[in-house]
């Protein structure tokens, strides 16, 4: 199953982090790291701090949203994520965007992620690596960005793939 997951640091070397996080994502049980964005930089939304550092990977897993959302908490913990507030500054931030075409809405996950059609810093990385990708419930996410232009989001690096299922 396809799952596409957003990365974000704006606290300590957030480049060597995402970095990490990839390679520990790319370790996960039955998931095989296919793709990864560009890295982005964004202000940080409804939030005060410094700008964020983004990216989105693309994964193949046989994990179960929930499963993978618990790996990915143990992940953020592992990075040394404090959630003091909400919107705080982070070490590592790991959102589920998407499992499949799943749609869910418990207190534990929603799919998609229920602000992902809101956030150029998520949209413009995934249409980097899946033009055509329908976001269920939203549409396209080219036209989910197009719809975010007032939002700065500014692209970095050129995406490096995996290589071997690894980064």
């Amino acid at each position: 199953m396809p799952a596409w997951i957003g990365l974000g640091a704006n606290l300590g070397d957030a480049q060597a982090t995402l970095d990490s996080a990839l390679s520990a994502i790319g370790a996960l049980p039955d998931t095989v790291l296919e793709q990864v964005s560009s890295r982005y930089r964004s202000a940080p939304l409804d939030a005060e701090g410094p700008d964020f550092l983004n990216a989105v990977a693309r994964v193949r897993t046989g994990l179960a949203p929930l499963v993978l959302l618990e790996a990915l908490l143990v992940l953020e913990n592992d990075h040394g994520r404090k959630r003091s507030h909400r919107h705080a500054p982070r070490t590592l931030d790991l959102d589920l965007l998407m499992h499949g075409t799943a749609r869910l809405d418990s207190a534990r996950l929603s799919l998609p992620h229920p602000r992902l059609h809101q956030r150029a810093f998520v949209l413009a990385p995934l249409a980097e690596i899946d033009p055509g990708l329908l976001v269920p419930g939203a549409g396209p996410v080219e036209a989910l960005l197009a719809a975010c232009r007032d939002q700065i989001c500014v692209r970095l690096a050129e995406r490096q793939e995996p290589a071997a299922g690894r980064p």
